[in-house]
């Protein structure tokens, strides 16, 4: 029978931990997660060559790509399945899992041996990786939120909340400074046999010290005086009544998780063959969009606790249609490491304030006895069906079109599904209730 009497950790932790700390511990598997989903995006070229040889440079890249957007169309159903779990047993324990098939998942693609030592077993193996970490990711980032949104002061939900995402920038900033070292110590022919197996085996040894981070989690105090943790069954049906919320959730989703894979995962590769940047320029532009990230996702979650979530995810969104597209032909007009700067931290000032307005509103539109397995469903699909492919869809869009700012056209088109779904969520109807929520 499941028990309602709180969740202690091991070892006889204190009843109280402080807010800082409960940060770090559940958002230490955030970071993990982002690490090893950047290393896979920003060593795309040598992955391909590796495990993916094809008779051109754009087939490999594109069967990459696509191995790497697979793992996204896993999230819905790690979102179903181990979102109904930690809806059922708890914040604590469901992360622990969590944790641990993501880590699996970046053992596996760190030490499988490449395509000319073992044959079609390589890719093979690679994508079983990437569906493992997917699987993972489908209820991390809900668990997370909803455990920072259980946590959080009164007032100041979008401030905690943004601290998930916050978590993915440190990785991000982590993984591009180890890519520039590597690229100053080693010769690309190192780089591409070997050296770019090295961020993702530091990656597996951090997981042992994550894994102690977690095991320290209290569980939060919402969830352990809530009466009624539902079966699998019940959450499942729960989905099912609250469809339209969870679609329109998605697609606030999409315009946050398409320009954070743009200005991040995709870059490195964006910079390189597109733009014919050097890799070092590139390296260092993903460095800074990552602080900047950083700094605007608190900032604006706490905009967003004092204006509200709608007014702010309704400017930047249309913010983003109007202007995406002039900002990006600037930059392939005259391609320059300033130019590439200037617009990615643009958009990272998008990524940023949306993005810490959106996860405290998703966390509150959800139905609570649900709140894990509906967030992390809406942002699964919204990863699965934009983010995870805009690597691949930009890669088609400027091949097919011959304009090298055409990844605009995919950005801007989860803009407007960010701005309707906005405008759903916050219709007249259910505002007054959703503005008490906020309150």
């Amino acid at each position: 029978m499941q028990s309602d009497q709180p969740t202690q950790p091991p070892g006889g932790a204190a009843p109280h931990l402080s807010k800082f700390g409960a940060v770090l511990r559940v958002t230490s598997g955030n970071f993990l997660e982002q690490f090893d989903f950047f290393l896979f995006g920003f060593y795309a070229t040598y992955i391909a060559r590796t495990f993916f040889p094809a008779a051109s440079e754009f087939a490999s890249l594109m069967q990459t790509f696509a191995v790497f957007g697979a793992g996204f169309l896993m999230r819905p159903l790690g979102a179903i399945i181990l979102g109904a779990y930690i809806d059922k047993v708890g914040r604590r324990r469901g992360l622990i899992v969590t944790l641990a098939i993501m880590a699996s998942g970046t053992i596996l693609i760190a030490c499988v041996p490449g395509y000319a030592s073992i044959g079609l077993l390589a890719p093979a193996l690679v994508l079983i990786g990437r569906l493992l970490q997917g699987f993972s990711a489908g209820a991390e980032l809900g668990g997370v939120s909803v455990y920072l949104a259980e946590m959080a002061t009164p007032g100041k939900k979008g401030f905690y909340t943004a601290w998930q995402s916050a978590s993915q920038q440190v990785a991000i900033v982590v993984a591009a400074a180890l890519g520039y070292a590597l690229n100053l110590l080693l010769t690309p022919p190192q780089i591409g046999a070997w050296g770019w197996r090295l961020p993702f085996l530091i990656g597996c040894m951090i997981v042992p010290f994550l894994y102690v981070l977690r095991r320290s989690l209290q569980e939060t105090a919402e969830f352990q005086t809530r009466r009624h943790h539902p079966a699998t069954s019940e959450v499942f049906r729960s989905m099912l009544t609250n469809w339209q919320t969870v679609v329109a959730g998605m697609m606030m989703v999409a315009m946050t998780t398409t320009t954070f894979y743009l200005i991040t995962v995709y870059t490195p590769t964006f910079g390189r063959a597109v733009l014919h940047l050097s890799t070092a320029d590139a390296l260092v532009v993903t460095l800074l969009v990552g602080v900047s990230n950083f700094i605007w996702l608190p900032l604006g979650g706490a905009v967003s606790d004092r204006i509200g979530r709608r007014p702010l995810l309704l400017f930047i969104s249309a913010l983003a249609i109007v202007t995406t597209y002039p900002a990006l032909e600037w930059l392939a007009h005259a391609p320059s490491f300033l130019r590439m700067l200037t617009v990615l931290l643009y958009f990272s000032f998008f990524f940023g304030v949306y993005n810490g307005a959106m996860v405290a509103a998703l966390t509150e539109v959800m139905p609570v006895e649900v709140r894990v397995a509906g967030f992390s469903l809406a942002y699964s699909l919204a990863t699965a069906l934009f983010g995870g492919f805009t690597p691949a869809v930009s890669t088609f869009l400027i091949e097919i079109t011959g304009d090298k700012a055409a990844p605009a056209y995919w950005l801007i088109f989860a803009a407007l599904c960010g701005f309707f779904a906005t405008l759903v969520l916050y219709r007249r109807g259910g505002a007054a209730e959703l503005q008490a929520k906020l309150g």
